[in-house]
């Protein structure tokens, strides 16, 4: 089977913004992509990380820079081939003050790294879901403000355009999915079947290939 690496945050990871726990298997999107993936001879390994970002430091949380797993985790699993990278929500946080092309320019580092085992036209490039304009009140996630949401608006751009360069194959997840209301941030049961399935079809050229 060819291994292929979902490496993101929490919106990888699972994040329930209910419950404010992990989502089961069948309901998150890579959990169900990793049935249907399956079944065309791919093994998906979910690499999703609560809080991670791209490239940079988090002053409140340590060990959450992505372009540090990265190596790491190829080296965890030396037989991926492949790699689905969603990161960025958590690099427009305020703490960090970053604009859409700074944010790029860490997730160019991340990519960087996982070419260093796989080839560009293997690494499919999601832009996350973009912030709820109330993402900033108290009883959602102070941790981000107004700006936090009009830059993760701008994601979408920055990344289409850097995939393009470099030959990867791009997917924006805002195209097809917001994020739950009751936390601006973090996709709802619906939202993760959906992203599954747009998922899938922008892989359809892979699973082409493996028939």
């Amino acid at each position: 089977m060819e291994q292929i690496i979902a490496f993101g945050d929490s919106n990888t990871w699972g994040f329930n913004p209910v419950l404010k726990d992990r989502y089961p298997e069948h309901i998150r999107w890579t959990g169900i992509l990793r049935h249907r993936l399956s079944l065309k001879g791919f093994l998906l390994t979910e690499e999703g990380l609560c809080g991670r970002t791209t490239a940079f430091e988090d002053p409140r949380r340590s060990g959450m820079k992505g372009v540090e797993d990265v190596g790491r985790i190829l080296e965890r699993n030396p037989d991926a081939a492949a790699a689905i990278v969603m990161l960025g929500t958590n690099d427009c946080k305020k703490v960090f003050h970053a604009s859409a092309e700074d944010i790029g320019a860490g997730l160019e580092r991340v990519l960087d790294a996982f070419e260093k085992r796989i080839r560009p036209e293997r690494i499919l490039v999601v832009s996350p879901v973009v912030l709820g304009r109330d993402i900033w009140k108290p009883e959602k996630d102070p941790e981000f403000d107004r700006q936090s949401a009009a830059v993760s608006g701008e994601l979408k751009k920055v990344y289409a355009e850097t995939a393009r360069r470099r030959g990867h194959l791009f997917l924006a997840a805002s195209d097809h999915v917001r994020p739950s209301v009751y936390d601006d941030e973090h996709l709802n049961a619906e939202g993760h079947g959906i992203l599954a399935d747009a998922i899938f079809q922008a892989l359809a050229g892979w699973i082409a290939e493996k028939r």
